[in-house]
């Protein structure tokens, strides 16, 4: 068993380990934050103090000293009266608590009355105490109310012990109309009740501000622990999707070729073999579009546990991309049998959206045995074996380096075609036809080539084969009709137009939509359907009849012609083909060439002339290979021949050449 739960659905890590990491992480910055928000609170906490403490000054101030004055300038002196009513009211207020000091100076801020006698001579002598300027003083003279907290006698010129902590305020005095500053009033206030109730505030604040900080640090911790640990899972899920196919949950290539080198290193430790195969699913696409592509994941799900099931626990099951599967097996008794085992589970019927579906597999392998072979030829050779169990219908085929036409080369070659693709690398030539009557050309076969850099011009036979097993079928095809089309534009635009036939694999004719793209591509190039013709094969017909008909009837409506290309090679019905939009037959080439010297053949060749024109149809001779094939075909009544005696393939200059001459090729022109 090879497949792997998604690590997304399991724990990764320690909870209590993740917990205490993220919680120290968003510990920090919360401490921070209540540290800078603690100093903030009692910053405002102190101007909240002061601010009390020059609002009682002014209340002081206003009630008690200032009706106490006359309204002249203190610089003038205090009256015995003004004075004894000032002492009265600081000896009270000062035993009541409610001040600690009380100083009243004049406009240059000398001391006129103070309390703690601060005066060396009485006030009416005309003798002035130190005036002691500072900062706040000057803000008082300025007409400004100035406060901050202090405690008493911390002046640098107080004399005494350092007393109860205060705030210390100077207060402007002014009196008359216009106000003019008389002097300054400096008041201790005792600052203990205001820091009490301060303090008050600020334990409930604190408190709350605690409560809120835990909070926060809790939700933050959820929060933070929720969104890692979804990371976490998705990073997890990530890697688990880097190394796993998301359908089946098998490995993918990547891990399949980590697989098969490990394979290899216990081969050569342990001395036993290990064989990689490669599995490929006859006919799949075939049956994903005329499903639906939902239907087609389903049976592929179904078969990937089917073969999971069966491999043995040491061995490897892995999907290398669409209908493609890899496997390892480590030591195998019998290889054949038990390759023939895997392949009867994967044809055993699968029910899909009601229907009983069947597949047949195509098995290639490769054992490998201590020889100095790395995990990536190992995986191409069994690609090339599994191509060549596909071609020749064995089921099971093991590489051998006879097999020529699956070498690695070719599995490169195909490898390497979108980038010919892209590159523009591919070019289309065109093998003529003559109308056997008059040896004018009057049509033409659209030939596709590739102009390899390494290898030179290719043939068709060198890479469609492989195409035609793959997606790229459809996208060469694509190509090939633009290209094909564009150049019918060009003749027209010459007044040369003539019919050019493209050939269609199977896997284009049963697409739905493959009538509309062709429809559409007419519309791009402003080419009538009537120059195109699309050729299938028997076989590719019999892919499934159904929506072959459909696509085919929908490509006659719009004036497209269909042929039948290879006629009697396969084994198309007669009625069948009755059925279908055809307009041309097609001979094959093993019935033409050479048929003047063979009666069976002319007899079959016969037989297939008269068919198509009894149904209507118009009948190409292709093989035409000598002056002794035209004429036999000619005496035959075909329509058109085809072949290296009337022209071989070539470039569209050269066909755009002929046709712009006489049209008649030599040796073409009837006796």
């Amino acid at each position: 068993m090879t497949r792997t739960l998604d690590p997304s659905r399991r724990v990764t890590a320690s909870t209590v380990r993740l917990l205490l990491t993220h919680g120290a992480l968003i510990l920090v910055p919360v401490i921070l934050l209540g540290v800078a928000l603690s100093l903030g609170i009692r910053s405002t906490a102190e101007s909240r103090g002061l601010a009390e403490g020059r609002s009682a000054a002014l209340l002081v101030a206003q009630t008690a000293v200032v009706p106490q004055l006359d309204g002249r300038p203190l610089s003038e002196g205090l009256s015995r009266r003004e004075r004894a009513a000032l002492a009265r009211l600081v000896d009270r207020a000062v035993a009541d608590g409610h001040l600690l000091r009380l100083r009243l100076r004049d406009e240059q801020g000398r001391v006129v009355f103070s309390d703690d006698h601060r005066r060396d001579a009485e006030a009416d002598a005309g003798e002035h105490g130190g005036s002691g300027e500072n900062e706040e003083l000057a803000e008082a003279r300025a007409g400004r109310v100035a406060a901050m907290l202090t405690r008493v006698n911390a002046d640098g010129d107080d004399a005494g012990p350092v007393g109860a902590a205060a705030v210390e305020v100077y207060q402007p005095l002014t009196a008359g109309d216009p106000a003019e500053l008389i002097g300054v009033l400096e008041t201790y206030l005792p600052y203990a009740p205001i820091d009490a109730e301060v303090q008050a505030g600020l334990r409930v604040l604190y408190r709350d501000l605690a409560l809120g900080l835990a909070g926060l640090f809790v939700v933050l911790l959820i929060i933070t622990l929720s969104v890692s640990r979804g990371l976490r899972r998705e990073l997890a899920a990530n890697a688990w999707l880097a190394r796993h196919d998301a359908l089946t949950g098998l490995p993918n290539r990547d891990l399949f070729m980590e697989r098969v080198a490990e394979a290899v290193a216990w081969a050569k430790k342990s001395g036993q073999p290990v064989v990689v195969a490669v599995v490929d699913l006859d006919h799949f696409k075939d049956l994903n579009d005329t499903l639906g592509h939902s239907s087609g994941d389903e049976l592929l799900v179904t078969l990937a546990d089917r073969l999971d099931a069966a491999v043995a626990s040491s061995g490897t099951v892995a999907r290398l991309g669409g209908d493609e599967f890899g496997l390892v097996l480590r030591a195998p008794r019998d290889v054949r049998a038990e390759l023939a085992r895997l392949a009867a589970v994967l044809r055993e019927e699968v029910e899909v959206g009601g229907l009983p579906l069947a597949v047949a597999p195509s098995l290639g392998y490769v054992t490998y045995a201590g020889a100095s072979t790395s995990p990536q030829t190992l995986l191409q050779r069994a690609e090339v074996a599994m191509y060549a169990a596909k071609a020749g219908h064995t089921g099971i085929a093991e590489y051998a380096t006879d097999l020529e036409r699956f070498v690695a080369a070719d599995v490169e070659l195909i490898a390497e075609l979108p980038h010919g693709l892209r590159d523009g690398q591919l070019t289309v030539h065109y093998q003529p036809q003559l109308d056997t009557a008059s040896g004018a050309v009057v049509a033409a076969e659209a030939l596709v080539r590739w102009q390899h850099p390494v290898y030179g011009l290719l043939p068709p036979g060198r890479f469609l084969p492989l195409a035609e097993q793959t997606d790229l079928i459809e996208r060469l095809t694509a190509w090939v009709l633009d290209a094909v089309l564009a150049h019918a534009a060009e003749l027209a635009a010459r007044g040369t137009p003539i019919p050019i036939a493209v050939n269609v694999s199977a896997r284009s004719v049963v697409r739905e939509e493959f009538a509309r793209e062709v429809i559409d591509a007419l519309a791009r190039a402003g080419v009538p359907a009537s120059q195109l013709v699309v050729e299938v094969t028997e076989t590719a017909l019999l892919t499934n009849p159904a929506r072959a008909r459909a696509v085919l009837t929908q490509l006659d409506a719009t004036g497209v012609n269909v042929s039948i290309d290879d006629f009697g090679q396969g084994q198309t019905s007669l009625g069948y083909l009755a059925e279908l939009p055809i307009r041309e037959l097609k001979i094959d080439r093993a019935f033409v060439t050479g048929m003047s010297g063979d009666r069976a053949r002319t007899a079959i060749a016969r037989s297939v002339v008269e068919l198509g024109h009894n149904l209507g149809m118009r009948v190409v001779a292709e093989g035409v290979e000598t002056t002794a094939d035209l004429a036999a075909v000619r005496d035959l009544g075909c329509d058109l021949a085809q072949g290296f005696h009337l022209g071989r393939p070539m470039d569209f200059g050269a066909l755009a050449e002929r046709l712009g001459g006489t049209g008649v090729l030599v040796g073409a022109t009837p006796d």
